[in-house]
């Protein structure tokens, strides 16, 4: 968080206890970022919060923190619940609680999906003092686990917020405030916010303090943002064209669609690169793992639907391609967000196409500036297209292998026409029409 500390502050000045100061110097947090040194006295004083922050910027240590310090000074069981849109994004802050609250003998449970009821149901029989989860497991443990109660829960926090707002999780939030007592602090924090004022009443705030440590819709200075507009017919061309330039990046490349993730993967592995993907339709244990390998520098290339740009803190992604342009203009902050976090440098490159114009125009309208376009010669990118038509022929033939949905037997003179008509099926890139509307 160097890059984004407050100057002049310092955790101990924020009011925090000896313990939890020895917890931030534990974990090499030297200066409070501006959203905790804005953040923290406020929960402090026992506010609700509204919390805008850019990702990367320590939204978790500000609610952390001052969650944990009253802990210390009321000790109880299921003291806290954090809610995620994502199961990767809960993980990560229940290894942040515990993290931070490991001097001080914290429990945390988490409870998502993919993972086995019955092993969640015996950690929550150890009574912890944090729960961290998405909404539909929650509501599955409140309705069916015997025991299991947050009726003296002191502390709710939505993370990514303005997702969890969304009419996607409308129902499980309403179930879970059903089971929370009224009197408690509730906390919301986000890289981007909903202003609906109905969907925050829902959330129950009581006076909240709305803290705005960045501009409503600003990406980070450090990140450098391009575009590359292409034929859509040579769109695999240009992104393995990118992957080529930038060899030494650590990658994450975001498309429209599950089996996308899953098609390029393996394109991209024929050709030599180190890619894995990621995505909904994978189980838990995959998606984990591949995300550990990522971390660890197994694979160098994470490809992933917007279930990965949720809140995820790899430290050293260098770059994010954006494969298919998101639909919904905030999703593209997120995207870009995994790169250039707390103060390092990173670059962000858009592949647009004839169908995608639109969304594209709105995206630069929603960051505020006009991006440069990423400098390529058509002419070399296009002497590829001979090893990225074979990549994608064994691609094909690798999925019909594993049961792929689309593996049919092909043959005759009519293959390669056959075979871009398959790969169409999964790169919706070809057959997107702009004219639909671009979501705000």
């Amino acid at each position: 968080m160097e890059g984004d500390r407050e100057e002049g502050k310092s955790f101990k000045d924020l009011g925090l206890c000896e313990q939890l100061l020895e917890a931030c110097d534990r974990m090499n947090w030297k200066y409070p970022s501006k959203i905790q040194a804005e953040a923290i006295p406020h929960a402090l004083e026992g506010k609700d919060l509204i919390g805008l922050a850019l990702t990367g910027s320590g939204k978790t240590g500000a609610f952390a923190l001052p969650i944990l310090q009253s802990l210390l000074d009321s000790p109880q069981p299921f003291f806290a619940c954090v809610l995620s849109p994502t199961r990767e994004l809960a993980i990560q802050i229940a290894e942040q609680f515990e993290a931070l609250g490991a001097g001080i003998g914290v429990k945390c449970a988490v409870l998502v999906g993919g993972v086995d009821m019955v092993q969640q149901s015996i950690n929550l029989a150890k009574r912890p003092h944090i729960i961290v989860g998405t909404p539909g497991r929650l509501v599955d443990h409140l309705s069916n686990t015997k025991g299991f109660s947050l009726r003296t829960l002191k502390y709710l926090v939505l993370d990514e917020a303005d997702r969890l707002l969304n009419e996607e999780f409308e129902k499980s939030i309403d179930e879970i405030l059903k089971f929370i007592p009224r009197e408690r602090r509730t906390y919301l924090f986000s890289a981007t916010m909903t202003s609906k004022v109905k969907k925050l009443q829902r959330a129950c705030l009581r006076n909240p303090v709305k803290i705005e440590a960045a501009s409503k819709y600003s990406t980070v200075d450090t990140l450098k943002q391009q575009y590359c507009f292409i034929p859509a017919k040579y769109k695999e061309c240009y992104l393995v064209y990118i992957l080529n330039e930038m060899s030494g990046c650590t990658s994450m490349v975001f498309t429209r669609t599950c089996d996308a993730t899953r098609f390029l993967a393996l394109m991209l592995r024929h050709l030599g690169h180190r890619a894995i993907p990621i995505s909904g339709k994978m189980s838990q244990s995959k998606r984990l793992g591949a995300l550990n390998q990522f971390k660890a520098g197994e694979c160098n290339i994470l490809i992933g639907t917007d279930v990965a740009s949720r809140g995820l803190d790899i430290a050293s992604v260098d770059m994010v391609i954006n494969y298919d342009i998101p639909t919904n203009v905030k999703d593209y902050k997120h995207r870009v967000g995994r790169t250039a976090r707390a103060g390092r440098s990173g670059v962000a490159i858009s592949l647009v196409n004839q169908y995608e114009v639109e969304w594209f125009v709105q995206i630069e309208k929603f960051v505020g500036k006009k991006f440069p376009e990423f400098p390529s010669q058509e002419e070399e990118v296009l002497l590829l297209m001979g090893s990225v038509k074979e990549a994608k022929r064994a691609t094909l033939a690798k999925i019909k292998e594993l049961g792929g949905k689309y593996g049919k037997k092909r043959g005759g003179d009519d293959d390669e026409e056959d075979m871009d008509k398959d790969t169409d099926k999964y790169m919706t890139h070809r057959n997107v029409k702009s004219s639909k509307k671009m979501k705000k």
